[in-house]
């Protein structure tokens, strides 16, 4: 399913059963000593489908890590981001000479308790939001727009090294295009020369997953 809202450069692959086969690196088992049974299945799972999509690449397998804020450590000249919700794991992997970060987020579609509404959203989102509901009432956009702020965050990361608040960000979605456009409320880092103000991505709901995506090419 994520391979539906990635470039055709970025190769995606995902999964709806736990890969428990999924061979681990060494340099991986470190951060499996202290987990938990379903932490565990997470890390090997999104592992599997992350060197999936390397091989869709014509890339090697090779380990991929955490940093200190729990980002992927991808291999030289790899760019990439993994998920996971309940019922589905997934990856996506590029090159980083085309792309200079990728981030894509899923959950389950369900709506998003009000409280959660409140703490992500600034108050131009929250008329957008209940636009949108008007208009598009089978969709859960409020969980859309969760989905979405994790992937601005994962694609942001790789490019900032700094954190992004929930609020930092304001988003519109075209729900006939599938597509979104995230305005930086902060100062956004400098990519290929130019300090960025903005990130669009794609999005879509399908077998009861919200899914989206983000990859900031090069050269933009």
């Amino acid at each position: 399913m994520i391979q539906q809202i990635l470039p055709p450069v970025v190769a995606g692959a995902d999964t709806t059963a736990d890969l428990l086969d999924s061979p681990v690196f060494p340099e991986e088992e470190a951060y499996l000593e202290q987990a938990v049974e379903y932490r565990r299945r997470e890390f090997v799972t999104t592992r599997g489908c992350a060197r999936s999509a390397m091989a869709a690449l014509g890339l090697p397998p090779a380990p991929v890590g955490s940093g200190a804020k729990g980002e992927p450590r991808w291999p030289a000249g790899v760019t990439g981001s993994m998920t996971h919700c309940d019922g589905y794991r997934a990856a996506a992997v590029s090159r980083s000479r085309d792309y200079h970060s990728v981030g894509i987020d899923a959950e389950r579609h369900e709506p998003l308790p009000a409280e959660v509404v409140e703490y992500v959203t600034v108050a131009e989102e929250r008329a957008h939001l209940r636009e949108l509901a008007r208009t598009h009432p089978h969709v859960h956009w409020a969980t859309v727009l969760f989905s979405a702020k994790e992937t601005v965050y994962k694609a942001w990361y790789p490019l900032a090294r700094r954190w992004l608040g929930f609020r930092d960000a304001r988003l519109t979605f075209d729900p006939d295009a599938g597509t979104y456009t995230a305005r930086l409320l902060v100062p956004g880092p400098v990519v290929d020369g130019t300090r960025i103000g903005w990130l669009t991505g794609h999005w879509s709901v399908r077998d009861g997953i919200v899914l989206t995506a983000i990859a900031v090419r090069r050269g933009r």
